[in-house]
């Protein structure tokens, strides 16, 4: 969050041109490659789809066998994409070291994929655009001098209809046969919610992918090492298992895990006593800018959250989080201390919720040791118990989280200010207890953006930045009250749908928030899917003014954007992947700034819910 007003967005290239571009490209490498010779075999197992999908693994349950449309034979792969899932289907075959292999598929279809990957050289793959009838695909590559495994797959992409693939060929040298991959192991339950259980395991050497059971019933396939089983019963307990899966078989099953769940819709962070739809606001207590200051007395009733604006690092490096009301001579008219906390409990006396927020555009914070994550701990902890607050936002910025090159899976983050910033906060989740309400505000840049970039960033050299909030995100998510993110200030990002959206409009907000409620896959990565938030868990951010930040909404599209969002109406272009009547609400930067702009955010809002 700033200080001051607007700054210039930052700016995000690459069009979909580009990417298509980029797999015309990788088509145009795959063809130069040694073809394979005619007396090799057909490695590819039940190629055909006559054995249903024996051999195959196909990602969250999306494939298939059917009668009709087929190529030859009887039967025919369907695969549909849905949410954050593309219909992956794959297989792994034994090859040979430093040999040449042909891959060919029957498909039809919109946007469907053939490719191959783990070949120790250049993976490949290949493409259709439309297909209304079948059309063949074609592709070749060269093994590595180690390789005895590749992965064969198709897939189609996110939002388009199911799409077929029959008569898939790889002709080649067969390789040694591999063995069943081993049992999986460290199967645990997350929190559940009234509907739905979230799972984690550790991965299995050899596996190229895992089969869940409820009950002894397979419930989904999947490329990942979680999942999340959904479609079950409030207050019921279940028992889950998992197996692995590769060319040669399918492993025992793991040992079970047992889960209740929730009676209602909850599950996760505690809703804290917030309504069922909330408007949060930061609240510029400790500086002033051209908004004017406003003192806590005076923020009308509209708001249920307010974020105290800012609590700053006395360094970099400390740990060390100070907090105390703007100077007379910068704010005149602030009230005294002693005003400040007896309007903070007449607000809580009211229902509404005052947290301190850290950081901010100037507040940077990297606890890179344990001693600053301690500092942290107490130095915030001092600070709520003098103001009797209610919790604590994150509102992280720059390189408050920076990421070390290497450290490239969200789900196990290694670099120190990430793993102590988790730490810290988990600390004074426990040390308050449910009660405790936990927000974050990161920019599209530290979220959305990992769904391109994790780890290495868009413009040729490094930015470990983009994306790093959702290791944070990910770790805290059963304590998370709400997440807020800034739609602004960022410039155009790309939705699931594979397009950039520009802020400022309803579309854009309607695609970053889908993200978030509908997960996806990080940096492109199949095997790393960020798990959907639940619609109570999530708002989102927007500008109060056109002076308070790059992509101020006017409230006609704020409107379309929360039709589309709760009701699947207004939806405009992006076309969401469901209907989440639940969402907590908006965010804005800030109070100050909406009172300047005579109230409009808040109106809009109260009038949109019903006050």
């Amino acid at each position: 969050m700033e200080r001051t007003g607007s700054r210039p967005p930052v700016r995000r290239s690459g069009p979909v041109a580009v990417f298509s571009a980029a797999l015309l490209a990788a088509g145009a490498l795959a063809a130069a490659a040694p073809a394979a010779g005619a007396a090799d075999a057909d490695l590819a197992r039940n190629g055909g789809f006559e054995a249903g999908l024996d051999g195959w693994t196909c990602t969250g349950g999306s494939g298939t066998a059917v009668s009709t449309p087929v190529h030859s034979g009887t039967s025919a792969l369907k695969a549909t994409p849905a949410g954050s899932d593309n219909a992956r289907c794959s297989q792994t075959v034994t090859v040979k070291p430093d040999s040449a292999y042909a891959l060919g598929a029957w498909v039809r279809g919109d946007y469907v994929y053939l490719g191959a990957s783990g070949t120790g050289t250049t993976d490949v793959s290949t493409w259709t655009q439309s297909a209304g009838a079948y059309k063949q695909l074609t592709t070749s590559f060269r093994t590595g001098p180690s390789t005895t495994s590749v992965t064969v797959y198709t897939h189609g992409w996110y939002g388009t209809p199911a799409y077929y693939a029959d008569d898939l060929t790889l002709t080649g040298p067969g390789g040694d046969p591999v063995a069943v991959p081993a049992t999986p192991t460290g199967l645990r339950a997350g929190t559940a919610t009234a509907s739905s259980v979230p799972l984690s395991w550790t991965a299995s050497a050899g596996a190229t992918g895992y089969r869940v059971y409820r009950g002894g019933t397979k419930v989904l396939d999947t490329t990942g090492t979680s999942a999340t089983v959904t479609g079950l019963s409030a207050s019921s307990a279940y028992s889950f298992q998992v197996s692995a899966v590769n060319a040669a078989g399918e492993s025992a099953k793991s040992a079970a895990a047992s889960a209740t769940t929730a009676a209602t819709g909850g599950g996760g962070g505690s809703d804290a006593g917030l309504p069922a739809h909330a408007l949060v606001g930061y609240l510029h207590s400790s500086f002033a800018n051209g908004s004017g200051y406003t003192r806590m007395a005076d923020v009308p009733d509209s708001w249920d959250v307010i974020n105290l604006a800012f609590g700053e690092p006395t360094s970099v490096t400390s740990g060390d989080i100070r907090f105390s009301l703007c100077p007379v001579a910068e704010c005149p008219g602030v009230e005294t201390e002693a005003e400040f906390k007896a309007a903070i409990k007449a607000k809580q006396a009211a229902g509404k919720k005052v947290l301190i927020s850290i950081g901010g555009q100037n507040g940077q914070v990297q606890l890179a040791s344990t001693a600053a994550r301690d500092t942290f701990v107490s130095s915030v902890s001092k600070i709520i118990d003098t103001y009797g607050l209610d919790g604590l936002d994150i509102d992280f910025e720059g390189h408050s989280l920076s990421l070390a090159t290497g450290d490239t899976d969200f789900r196990s983050p290694t670099t120190p200010v990430i793993v102590n910033l988790i730490s810290a906060v988990k600390t004074l989740k426990a040390k308050y207890g449910d009660d405790f309400v936990l927000t974050m505000a990161p920019e599209t840049f530290f979220v959305q953006l990992g769904y391109q970039y994790y780890g290495s960033g868009p413009w040729g050299g490094q930015d470990p930045r983009a994306g790093a909030y959702l290791p944070v995100i990910h770790a805290l998510r059963d304590d998370l009250t709400l997440l807020h993110v800034q739609d602004y200030n960022s410039g155009s990002i790309m939705g699931l749908d594979n397009q950039y959206h520009s802020m400022g409009g309803a579309d854009f907000h309607i695609a970053m928030t889908d993200m978030l409620l509908t997960g996806f896959p990080v940096a492109g990565d199949q095997t790393k899917v960020f798990p959907a938030l639940r619609p109570e868990q999530v708002a989102f951010g927007l500008p109060a003014s056109t002076q308070a930040g790059n992509g101020h909404t006017s409230p006609a599209e704020v409107t379309k954007a929360l039709n589309c969002l709760t009701k699947k109406t207004d939806c405009g272009s992006y076309q969401t992947h469901g209907t989440w009547s639940g969402l907590r609400g908006l965010m804005t930067w800030s109070i100050n700034w909406d009172r300047f702009n005579n109230w409009e955010f808040s109106k809009n809002f109260d009038a949109y819910f019903g006050g």
